[in-house]
């Protein structure tokens, strides 16, 4: 171990080279920003470091360059990305979904089809709550419509745990009681499982956002949010635009509130806050 990787309080420092080449790997891969995130990376990967036995960041970022398995990827995103999420967060999303735009689409889709995608979908709480909405919305008539939602992540841990279903009680908080009851079951140990019904609306697959989208119909719904808060000006406007192309007319795209689309680089129109739309043909 060189002396300016010597570790300092049980951290492994990370030299300027080293931090470059890992800033450019994870942009260039995943279109993550860490160029501000030096304190974090060595507070978070130094265990990793130890743990498989590497004395520096170099010999880790070679183990990262060779691992064809995507298991390496994997823990380092996982690490320095922040996977928390919980039922009905920025529930105006959903109550905007219920009231405008599911009515929008009803008059518009005679073939009963909805295409539904959540974007960087973490723990699955927002596929679900969006299926759970959905269900409200079409009650009795739901069986009559395809409203099934794609549900990506570039995290294989994270979708794991999606598949499940299963939350910690304090993650329903922001939940209607009557939802709780319909659409969720005690399983123990203060922990709920989504009920079989509303996980079979979702599918998750893993999806890296900064590779081709290749989908064969458009999608009618994309959610995105609290997504491109790692992302920098350029690789969120490169994004925004991917997500245009495959929008269909009068197709809505929601983004978290913390994030911010620039006007003058997109074709979406402003509908409020967070929430704009395709001109629908």
């Amino acid at each position: 171990m060189t002396q300016e990787n010597k570790p300092i309080n049980g951290l492994v420092k990370i030299t300027d080279d080293e931090f470059n080449r890992l800033v450019k790997f994870v942009h260039t891969r995943y279109g993550i920003d860490l160029s501000k995130k030096r304190i974090l990376i060595e507070g978070r990967l130094s265990y990793t470091l130890k743990e498989k036995g590497l004395s520096s960041f170099h010999e880790y970022l070679d183990l990262l360059q060779k691992d064809n398995s995507g298991s390496e990827i994997t823990i380092l995103l996982n690490k320095i990305t922040t996977n928390h999420s919980y039922f009905a967060r920025e529930n105006e999303h959903f109550e905007f979904l219920q009231q405008k735009v599911l009515p929008f689409f009803e008059k518009r889709r005679p073939n009963k089809e909805l295409r539904i995608w959540s974007a960087g979908c973490s723990a699955g709480q927002e596929a679900y709550n969006i299926a759970m909405t959905i269900d409200q919305y079409f009650g009795s008539q739901k069986s009559m419509w395809d409203t099934r939602i794609l549900a990506t992540d570039i995290s294989m841990n994270v979708l794991s745990k999606a598949k499940q279903g299963i939350y910690p009680a304090n993650n329903l908080e922001g939940l209607p009681g009557a939802w709780k009851q319909q659409y969720f079951k005690s399983i123990g140990n203060d922990n709920y499982q989504i009920n079989e019904k509303i996980r079979k609306e979702v599918i998750f697959k893993t999806l890296n956002l900064m590779e081709p989208f290749h989908f064969k119909k458009p999608m009618d719904i994309i959610f995105c949010r609290n997504v491109m808060i790692y992302f920098d000006k350029a690789t969120t406007n490169n994004l925004i635009n991917k997500y245009y192309q495959v929008t269909a007319p009068g197709g809505f795209l929601f983004i978290g509130h913390s994030e911010v689309i620039d006007k003058a680089q997109t074709q979406y129109h402003y509908i409020k806050p967070a929430i704009y739309q395709k001109e629908a043909r």
